[in-house]
C-alpha cells in the first residue's frame, strides 16, 4: 500500500513537472515566425492536462479499493486493530489533497481550453496575413522581387535561412530580406519597437603602451609549431619592443590615441587552408611569413590595442559571430571588431562565412600580403577586361588595405617586420670578431644548393664556406664535402653565426625574406644574383599568378630584377651588392672586394622596433577605408551650370612642379597631409614610382584625387585637345603626340606603378622621414 501510495506522488509531481514545462516562457533563439507551432505546443498542453485530471481520478478510485479492503480485514488484538487505523489517516489525508489537485487541474484544462480557442482565433488572423503578403512595389527597393524569387527556389540551400527564421512562407521571405537582409522595405504589420532618443556614444577608451608582454603570449595559444616559433621571437625581442614603446610615448607626447579592437586571424596557419608551414618550422621550411606576423602581433600588443588571434575556422566564426550554415546569410549582430588583420587565405574565409556582411565590412580589413597586390589585380572588373586577373587578386578593397613585407610599391601599405638592433658595446664586439674569409650561404633547403657548384668553387678559394642546411640523417648530397654545415640552427645561434661572417650569399633563392637584413645588420656584406632577364611569372613558376606587375609595362607581368630588391634599391653598396653570377670575372672580383671592404652592422630604421611601431600607429590612427572621398564628375555627367572649384595647387617657384598653394583656403581634411604634395610630369617610360624617386620624393596614391582635374594639365602648360574618363591604371595622363589628355574615372585603379610610352602621366608626389618611406615628414 506505502509503494502505490509513494508510486501515485510521484506520478503526480511529474505530470505536474511536464505541466510547468508546457507553460514555460519562449525560448530566446525560438524563430520569429512560429506561429503555427506556438498553437499546435498549446493545444498539447491541452491534451496534457486532460490526461493529467484521468490519470488522478484513476489514482483515487485505486486509494479507495485499497481503503475497502483495509476496512474488512479482521484485527482483533488490541494494538493490532489500532495499528490499521492509525496508519490509513495519513492516507486518507493524501486522497483529500489529491482530490483538491484534481479539482484544480480540472479547472485549470477549462481556463487553458479558452485561453486556446481565443490563441487560435487570433492566430488565424496572423496566419492570414502571412498567406496574404504581397511583395511591395517600392522603387527604393528594386532588387526586392527578384530576391524573393531567389528565396522561393533556394531558401532550403542554407539552413541559416531557417535559422533567422524562414519557413518556405511569402512573409518570412520578405521580413527576412527586410530585418536581416535590406532589399525589401519593412512590412507595416511587423510589431518594432517605438525608436528611443539615441545615447551618445560612449567614450572611447584610450590606449596605453603595455610594459609586458605575457598576457600577449597567453593570447596567441599553442598546438603548432608556428606558434611556439612567433612566441619564441616575441621573448626573445620583448626587451627591445618595450624600449621602443618608451621612445615613441615620449615622441608622441601624452597623444590621445582610442584604443582599437583588432581580430588578428592568421589564416595560411589553418588546418582548412592546409597549414603547409607549421611541419616545416623545424625541417628548414621558410619562415619570413610567421617572422611578420609575430612582429604585427607584438607591436599591434605594445601600442595598446585590445586582440584576439585566431588560427583556426571555426574561432573566427564564433568571433564574427557567423550564423549556422554555409555563409550565405549576414552576420547575427554587427562587428564588434575596429579592425581585422588577416592574409589572402583568411580574407577568403571571411568571404566565404560572412555572406552580405563581407561586403558591409571590408573596409576594416587590413591583407597581410608579402609581395603586395597592385591596382590593377585589385578592380575585378578591369583585371578581367585586360588581362590582369589571378589566382590572388580581385578583391576591390582600397589598395592601400594590402600590407607589404617590403615597401614595393606606394600604391600598399609597407608593414615590414623587424631585425634586431644591437648597442654598442655589441657593434664593437662584431667588429673585433668578425673573419674575414667566412662566408654564410643563404639556404636552409638543400635543393637551394642544386647546380651552384660553379660559384661555390670559385667562393671556397677565397673564403670558408658555411651552411645551415637542414638534415635528419645523412649530409644532403647537394651540400659539397668542403662546405661546413651546421644543420638547422636555432635564431640565437644563427645570429652568432652570423657575427663572425664577413659575407652572407644568396643564389637566387628564397626571394625578399628577412634574413639579409639580419645579416647586413650583424655587419656582413650581402652577395646576390643581378637577374637577366629578371624573374617573372612568364619565366619562373613560383611568380606565376601573383597579383603585381612589379613596375613592367602594361602587360601583366611580375619582374624582380634580383632575389632582394629592397636591399638593391634601398641600402645598396657596401653592405650589398648585386652582381651577374653568370660572369666569373664578375663574381670573383666582387668577392675579393668585399674581403677587403670594411663594414659596420647597418639596420634601416624603418626596420627597428620604432620604425616599425611608428608607423603601424600611423595607419591606425589615420587610414580610413569606410569614408570615401569622390571624384569630381566626368564631363558627361557635368551640366553647363556646373562650375569646377579653382584648383588648389599653383606652380612652384621655379615652374617645373606643382604644389599646394598657401591660398587655397582651409586644407582638407586628408593623410597623409596635403602640404608634403608635389606634382610632377613622368618621362615616357617611367613609373610615377620612378618618377618621384628621382625627385627624391615618394609617390603618394592618396592625392590623386587632387591632380585628377582638367585645369592641372593646364596649369602644367599641357595642351588638351579633348579629355576623357576613361577606367585606366595609367590615369590620369596625356598622350603628347595626339594632345588627348584622359583622366581616371575608377578611384580604386589610381596607381603608382605601370608605364606605356604613349603617354606621360601625372604623378602625385610627397616628402617622407628619414629612414621610414612610409611616413611623411609630418605624418607622425
Amino acid at each position: 500500500r506505502i509503494f502505490v501510495l509513494g508510486i501515485g506522488f510521484f506520478t503526480l509531481c511529474f505530470l505536474m513537472t511536464s505541466l510547468g514545462g508546457q507553460f514555460s516562457a519562449k525560448r530566446l533563439g525560438d524563430s520569429p515566425f512560429t506561429i503555427r507551432t506556438e498553437v499546435m505546443g498549446a493545444l498539447e498542453s491541452r491534451g496534457v492536462l486532460r490526461r493529467m485530471s484521468d490519470m488522478l481520478e484513476m489514482l483515487m478510485k485505486r486509494m479507495d479499493i485499497l481503503a475497502r479492503l483495509e476496512n474488512s480485514t479482521d484485527f482483533h488484538r488490541g494494538d493490532e486493530a489500532r495499528f490499521p487505523l492509525d496508519r490509513f489517516q495519513p492516507a486518507a489525508g493524501l486522497m483529500e489533497r489529491i482530490q483538491a489537485i484534481a479539482q484544480n487541474v480540472s479547472d485549470i484544462a477549462i481556463k487553458v481550453d479558452q485561453i486556446l480557442r481565443n490563441s487560435l482565433l487570433n492566430g488565424k488572423v496572423l496566419e492570414g496575413r502571412r498567406d496574404q503578403c504581397e511583395v511591395p512595389r517600392d522603387p527604393k527597393y528594386p532588387d526586392c522581387a527578384g530576391k524573393v524569387e531567389w528565396m522561393r527556389a533556394r531558401w532550403t540551400s542554407d539552413p541559416c535561412y531557417a535559422f533567422f527564421g524562414v519557413d518556405g512562407t511569402e512573409c518570412s521571405f520578405l521580413i527576412y530580406l527586410s530585418e536581416v537582409e535590406w532589399f525589401c522595405p519593412p512590412l507595416p504589420w511587423r510589431n518594432r519597437t517605438v525608436a528611443v532618443p539615441s545615447l551618445p556614444p560612449p567614450a572611447r577608451v584610450q590606449a596605453a603602451f603595455r610594459r609586458d608582454l605575457a598576457r600577449l603570449l597567453e593570447l596567441i595559444g599553442t598546438g603548432k609549431e608556428s606558434l611556439s616559433f612567433m612566441k619564441k621571437r616575441i621573448r626573445h625581442l620583448a626587451q627591445q619592443w618595450l624600449r621602443a614603446a618608451r621612445r615613441l610615448e615620449q615622441k608622441l607626447a601624452g597623444r590621445q590615441r582610442d584604443q582599437k579592437h583588432i581580430l588578428i586571424h592568421i589564416g595560411f596557419l589553418t588546418e582548412e587552408s592546409g597549414d603547409v608551414f607549421s611541419p616545416r618550422v623545424l625541417k628548414g621550411g621558410p619562415l619570413g611569413e610567421m617572422v611578420q606576423w609575430a612582429d604585427i602581433l607584438a607591436a599591434l600588443f605594445v601600442l595598446g590595442h585590445s586582440l584576439r588571434v585566431t588560427v583556426s575556422l571555426k574561432e573566427l566564426q564564433s568571433h564574427l559571430g557567423v550564423p549556422p550554415g554555409r555563409g550565405n546569410c549576414p552576420l547575427t549582430s554587427p562587428l564588434p571588431f575596429d579592425l581585422i588583420y588577416t592574409d589572402y587565405h583568411g580574407l577568403q574565409q571571411m568571404k566565404q562565412h560572412m555572406g552580405l556582411s563581407f561586403k558591409k565590412y571590408r573596409c576594416r580589413v587590413r591583407v597581410i600580403d608579402t609581395f603586395g597586390t597592385e591596382p590593377a589585380y585589385n578592380h575585378e572588373e578591369y583585371a578581367t577586361l585586360r588581362g590582369y586577373r589571378t589566382n590572388w587578386g580581385y578583391w576591390n578593397l582600397q589598395p592601400a588595405q594590402f600590407m607589404t613585407m617590403f615597401p614595393h610599391t606606394p600604391d600598399n601599405s609597407f608593414m615590414g617586420f623587424v631585425s634586431e638592433e644591437l648597442n654598442q658595446t655589441e657593434r664593437q664586439l662584431i667588429k673585433a670578431n668578425k673573419v674575414s674569409s667566412m662566408a654564410v650561404v643563404y639556404g636552409k633547403e638543400a635543393s637551394i644548393w642544386k647546380g651552384k657548384e660553379k660559384f661555390l668553387a670559385i667562393l671556397n678559394k677565397y673564403m670558408e664556406i658555411h651552411g645551415t642546411v637542414y638534415y635528419e640523417t645523412q649530409r644532403p648530397p647537394e651540400v659539397p664535402a668542403f662546405v661546413k654545415n651546421h644543420g638547422l640552427l636555432p635564431q640565437h645561434e644563427f645570429q652568432q653565426l652570423l657575427r663572425k661572417a664577413k659575407l652572407f650569399i644568396g643564389f637566387g633563392f628564397p626571394y625578399e625574406g628577412p634574413a639579409p637584413l639580419e645579416a647586413i645588420a650583424n655587419g656582413c656584406v650581402f652577395l646576390q644574383a643581378r637577374f637577366n632577364p629578371p624573374h617573372s611569372s612568364l619565366n619562373h613558376e613560383f611568380f606565376r599568378g601573383k597579383p603585381t606587375s612589379r613596375e613592367a609595362t602594361g602587360t601583366a607581368v611580375f619582374q624582380v630584377s634580383s632575389q632582394h630588391p629592397y636591399a638593391e634599391d634601398f641600402i645598396g653598396k657596401p653592405h650589398v651588392w648585386t652582381v651577374d653570377y653568370n660572369n666569373s670575372e664578375e663574381f670573383e672580383a666582387a668577392i675579393k672586394t668585399i674581403m677587403r671592404t670594411q663594414v659596420d652592422p647597418y639596420l634601416p630604421y624603418e626596420y627597428t622596433c620604432e620604425g616599425m611601431l611608428e608607423r603601424i600607429h600611423a595607419y591606425i590612427q589615420h587610414q580610413d577605408f569606410c569614408t570615401t572621398s569622390s571624384l569630381p564628375p566626368s564631363p558627361k555627367t557635368k551640366s553647363p551650370a556646373m562650375q569646377s572649384p579653382p584648383s588648389p595647387l599653383a606652380l612652384s617657384p621655379n615652374a617645373t612642379h606643382l604644389v599646394w598653394s598657401p591660398s587655397a583656403g582651409r586644407a582638407p581634411q586628408a593623410w597623409p597631409p596635403v602640404a608634403s604634395l608635389q606634382a610632377w610630369v613622368s618621362e615616357p617610360q617611367h613609373t610615377c614610382t620612378e618618377t618621384c624617386r628621382q625627385h627624391g620624393l615618394v609617390c603618394e596614391p592618396t592625392f590623386f584625387r587632387f591632380l585628377n582635374k582638367e585645369e592641372v594639365f593646364l596649369q602644367l602648360s599641357i595642351a588638351c585637345e579633348s579629355t576623357e574618363f576613361e577606367m585606366n591604371h595609367l590615369y590620369p595622363a596625356v598622350a603628347e603626340n595626339v594632345r588627348e589628355c584622359y583622366l581616371q574615372k575608377e578611384p580604386l585603379l589610381f596607381s603608382c606603378a605601370g608605364y606605356n610610352p604613349k603617354y606621360r602621366r601625372l604623378c602625385p608626389c610627397r616628402d617622407f622621414r628619414r629612414g621610414q618611406v612610409a611616413l611623411c615628414r609630418d605624418c607622425l
